[in-house]
C-alpha cells in the first residue's frame, strides 16, 4: 500500500467511525493521473442511499481539502452487496432470521452449514438448521454469505 492509498484508507476510517459505519473493502485502481477508489461500508443498521451519497461527499471533501489525490478521477461508496461474504461480527444482527451458507472450523475441521440465523450472543451466532439450533463463534467461522430468497 503506497502512503496515498494509505492517507485515503486512515481518512476513510475517521469519517466512517464518526458515523457509524465500518469498511469493508477499499480498492485503489487506475494511474496517477486517472485515480479511482471504491470504498465499500457497512453499518449494524440497513445501509440507505443517502449514507452512501453522504458518505461520499464527506470522504471527497477530505480528500481535497487534504491534497491527497492529484488527479481522482472518481470516488465509488457503496454496500458490499448480497455477493460478498460477512467480515465482522457487527455485520450479522442485522441478518437475524435470514438464511446463510456458512464455512466454519470445528475440532480442527472445516464443516460447512446452511441455516438461518436465529440470534447473536456475544461473540457466539446460533443457526437452526434441520430443526436443530448450532452455536458457532464468530471467530470459528471461515466464510459466511446470506442467501437471497425472493419468497
Amino acid at each position: 500500500m503506497n502512503l496515498e492509498e494509505e492517507n485515503i484508507k486512515n481518512i476513510t476510517n475517521e469519517i466512517l467511525q464518526e458515523k457509524n459505519f465500518f469498511l469493508i473493502e477499499l480498492v485503489y485502481r487506475g494511474n496517477p493521473k486517472q485515480r479511482i477508489v471504491e470504498i465499500y461500508v457497512d453499518s449494524e443498521k440497513n445501509v440507505t442511499a443517502e449514507d452512501l451519497a453522504e458518505l461520499n461527499r464527506s470522504i471527497i471533501s477530505r480528500i481535497e481539502a487534504n491534497n491527497l489525490i492529484d488527479s481522482l478521477e472518481r470516488l465509488d461508496v457503496s454496500s458490499p452487496g448480497t455477493d460478498k461474504p460477512l467480515k465482522y461480527l457487527a455485520q450479522f444482527p442485522k441478518h437475524v432470521n435470514r438464511k446463510f451458507d456458512i464455512s466454519y472450523v470445528s475440532e480442527n475441521e472445516t464443516k460447512k452449514l446452511t441455516g438461518k440465523l436465529i440470534k447473536v450472543e456475544g461473540d457466539n451466532l446460533v443457526f437452526l438448521s434441520n430443526q436443530n439450533e448450532i452455536s458457532i463463534n464468530f471467530n470459528n467461522i471461515k466464510k459466511a454469505k446470506v442467501l437471497v430468497s425472493f419468497s
